[in-house]
């Protein structure tokens, strides 16, 4: 484990999974069961927890096919917003369609082990 402290991006903490945490946190600082600081401490291990993970685990790979509405390109993030979007998995799995979807891409940070 690295000794260095590392930040990692807080885009998870959006996801359904993000926002339960977020508000469970809120729940239990508003009835003084546990300080601002250690909810804090918590999201930033949460941070490093889902950003390893996926990297690690998640090995499926899926194409699309839509239209390109807009993009965009602002401090090292990438911006995409997609119209009649079709999401195929590679193994010829499931098949869903979509309206409109929004994809946010980062620069990846540089691992503090390599």
């Amino acid at each position: 484990m690295a000794t260095t402290a590392q930040n990692f991006y807080e885009l998870y903490r959006r996801s359904s999974l993000g926002t339960a945490l977020t508000d469970t946190l809120d729940d239990l600082i508003t009835e003084h069961r546990i300080d601002p600081q250690l909810a804090m401490k918590i999201l930033a291990n949460f941070d490093r927890a889902i950003t390893e993970v996926l990297q690690e685990k998640v090995k499926s790979r899926l194409t699309f096919k839509g239209s390109l509405d807009t993009y965009r390109f602002c401090d090292e993030v990438w911006t995409f917003q997609l119209k009649n979007i079709i999401f195929k998995m590679d193994n010829g799995g499931q098949v869903v369609s979509a309206d409109k979807v929004k994809i946010v891409a980062c620069t990846a940070k540089p691992n503090a082990n390599n």
